[in-house]
């Protein structure tokens, strides 16, 4: 029998940690795991074609040939993708990777686990756009058509409840999560961080390729790119792990 296809992955996180003085720090922590391919899926979160704030869509252009680049990869080792552009679902109804994710058998969450939920590290009550207009509007129809979608074998979806539908179906244990806003619904959508954290499973954010919606004009006054780091470290410290694309893009150990 041929051996399964895996990922070798290094996970960071934060944990609380005391000197030798018993002061209280942040240590980083980086564990190498080792994942089964086929128990494994890569989610794409509101990856759109367009954004209302000028800003996050420039920056997700820049980043979304190297999510093709990772999208491609995971699929190649016999990992899963799941596009989750939300608020698109009738650009793709009646498409085979969108029926794939209705037809799921529905499959009973576990009860919601308890997590600390602290405030986050910067002000976004403005709606975060760093380039002007401060008023959310629809401006996307569809997700970035960079990204390939597998209609043989991809899913699309923006319901928690058909995503774990479609792990639980899949025998899915593990989850990488990329896309944007880290902040905002990276974290909250429902199928999303902290929902899949809180039903235990196993998540991980692709820290390289999500971005921020933050004003360096609100607190804490720092860079948009700083803004974006403080959040993902946030996400270590009270939400989950960590790694990177190349992780997922040269995941032999032979090869590093």
């Amino acid at each position: 029998m041929a051996k399964a296809q895996e990922f070798h992955v290094s996970l960071r996180s934060q944990v609380l940690a005391q000197d030798e003085r018993e002061r209280n720090y942040w240590k980083v922590m980086v564990q190498p795991a080792t994942l089964v391919a086929s128990q494994t899926v890569l989610l794409l979160c509101d990856v759109w074609d367009k954004h209302w704030c000028r800003g996050a869509t420039e920056r997700l252009v820049d980043m979304v040939p190297r999510m093709n680049e990772t999208v491609k990869a995971v699929r190649a080792k016999g990992g899963w993708i799941i596009h989750a552009p939300s608020g698109t679902m009738d650009f793709y109804a009646g498409t085979p990777a969108r029926q794939r994710m209705i037809d799921a058998p529905r499959a009973a969450p576990p009860p919601l686990s308890d997590q600390p939920d602290p405030p986050l590290p910067v002000d976004a009550s403005d709606n975060g756009p760093d380039t002007g207009q401060t008023t959310p509007c629809r401006t996307y129809s569809r997700q970035h058509p960079g990204i390939e979608i597998d209609q043989e074998r991809d899913g699309i979806s923006d319901d928690g409840q058909e995503v774990f539908n479609f792990m639980v179906q899949h025998g899915i244990q593990n989850m990488f999560i990329m896309g944007v806003h880290t902040n905002m619904c990276i974290l909250e959508r429902s199928f999303a961080i902290k929902q899949m954290v809180r039903w235990g499973q196993n998540v991980a954010l692709v820290g390289d390729l999500t971005d921020a919606m933050y004003n360096p004009a609100k607190p804490p006054y720092v860079s948009h790119e700083e803004g974006t780091r403080l959040v993902i470290e946030y996400i270590e410290k009270f939400w989950c792990p960590t790694t990177t694309s190349e992780d997922l893009i040269e995941s032999d150990p032979q090869q590093r």
